[in-house]
């Protein structure tokens, strides 16, 4: 792991214990703007900045880019102020009604650190039941959001974004927790069943707000990071949210039952690798947590999955060809699940399913006889991007999968 993503893991840290970091020696003008790249890579920029701005190393950072990260911050921390603000004003209309949707990560996570609107949301993520559908969105209509695919069909959708008119305010509204179309995961859901049958209630600025249970939203944490790991990978802050949720409600969770719903799907080494990412480096207190014996008795050395989330990003977005390795790696684990040979195979990358080229091409589920005329599409709109864009390379897309798929024989998701 490089020098910088370690400073960036310090001040990480510092900031989560309420410190600033000490750093005497001066760096670069490239390393600060190294650093604070990554740092906005995991979206974790205002915590970072919060706690390097004061130390005496600071004062070799350039005054431009202070002044630009300065402001970038302040902007950042002020959007995600007003769009919480924003949410639980739209959150009251609907409890108003009767509804009972419930808040998954984003604000309740926020809630966990020092200064919550230092860890910045794109979006709110609800889960409301099904029946409840049609009622929420028509509040959400009448209180300014607007769909944000317009011609999208809602009732066939199981997950459907709404963005503020005028506002800040981003919302996926989720009819089920994970896409039930995915081989690689969309067997989940299962998992999730009567989530609403044992729903909690908490307070957020005032707000009563229905959330899960800490057993299934500690679950939930897990599985989403092990969702976006199928695909192309996941970021620090989602290995802090799991941890710091752990410490907060540990003593309420059920560690036993979310062990057994992870060997299901052989996700408990992944799991435990979390955690042990979170021991070494961001201060998980196992005590405070009530970790159980039975889970650190799984703990695979976590410094390749360090690795991989490091360059990968938030949610494994760091580059297109990383992004376009997703289809190398949830075609290994499809196979898994099938009882076949796992591999890193060119071929799935290039020539992906209908399922999965119905995404793209709709027109596929009436003719599915158009899939090789889609195959060539794809390949021409992949081959002028590649073109494009110096981080988008066909070859740096297979040998990203073909790693990843390796991590994944490590971490015993497939075989």
């Amino acid at each position: 792991m490089s020098a910088i993503s370690n400073k960036m893991l310090e001040a990480f840290r510092c900031f989560l214990n309420g410190e600033k970091v000490l750093w005497e020696d001066s760096m670069s003008e490239e390393d600060w703007s190294d650093l604070f790249r990554l740092s906005q890579h995991h979206q974790i920029l205002p915590m970072i900045y919060e706690t390097v701005y004061t130390c005496p190393a600071f004062a070799s950072c350039p005054p431009e880019m202070v002044q630009m990260l300065k402001g970038q911050v302040i902007r950042q921390v002020m959007t995600q102020s007003r769009k919480t603000e924003e949410f639980l004003e739209l959150y009251s209309r609907l409890t108003e009604k009767g509804l009972t949707p419930l808040v998954v990560k984003g604000l309740v996570c926020r809630e966990l650190y020092p200064e919550p609107d230092y860890r910045c949301s794109g979006d709110e993520d609800v889960l409301i039941p099904e029946e409840q559908f049609k009622l929420c969105d028509q509040v959400f209509r009448q209180n300014g959001m607007d769909m944000l695919v317009p011609d999208l069909d809602p009732e066939a959708e199981g997950e459907v974004p709404y963005y503020k008119v005028g506002g800040m305010l981003h919302i996926e509204l989720h009819k089920e927790l994970f896409s039930s179309e995915s081989e690689a995961y969309g067997g989940l859901n299962a998992m999730f069943a009567e989530v609403f049958d044992r729903k909690i209630q908490t307070e957020i600025k005032g707000v009563p707000v229905y959330t899960m249970c800490h057993t299934d939203h500690l679950l939930y944490l897990i599985l989403h990071a092990f969702k976006h790991f199928l695909h192309s990978g996941f970021g620090i802050r989602q290995v802090c949210d799991i941890v710091r949720y752990a410490e907060a409600h540990g003593a309420e969770t059920d560690w036993q039952y979310i062990l057994e719903k992870c060997r299901e799907i052989h996700a408990d080494v992944f799991a435990a690798a979390l955690f042990d990412i979170g021991k070494k480096e961001l201060l998980f207190d196992e005590t405070k947590a009530c970790y159980p014996e039975s889970w650190a008795a799984l703990e695979e050395d976590s410094a390749d999955m360090l690795e991989d989330l490091i360059d990968g990003g938030v949610f494994g977005d760091s580059s297109m060809s990383r992004k376009h390795s997703s289809n190398i790696t949830l075609q290994a684990v499809s196979e898994d699940r099938k009882g076949k040979k796992a591999g890193a195979h060119v071929l799935s990358s290039i020539f992906p399913d209908r399922k999965y080229m119905e995404r793209t091409y709709p027109r596929l589920k009436k003719y599915p006889f158009l899939l090789p005329a889609a195959w060539v599409s794809r390949i021409w709109k992949y081959l002028r991007e590649s073109g494009k864009q110096g981080n988008n390379d066909a070859r740096e897309s297979i040998e990203i999968g073909s790693h990843r798929v390796d991590l994944m024989k490590k971490y015993k998701i497939i075989q």
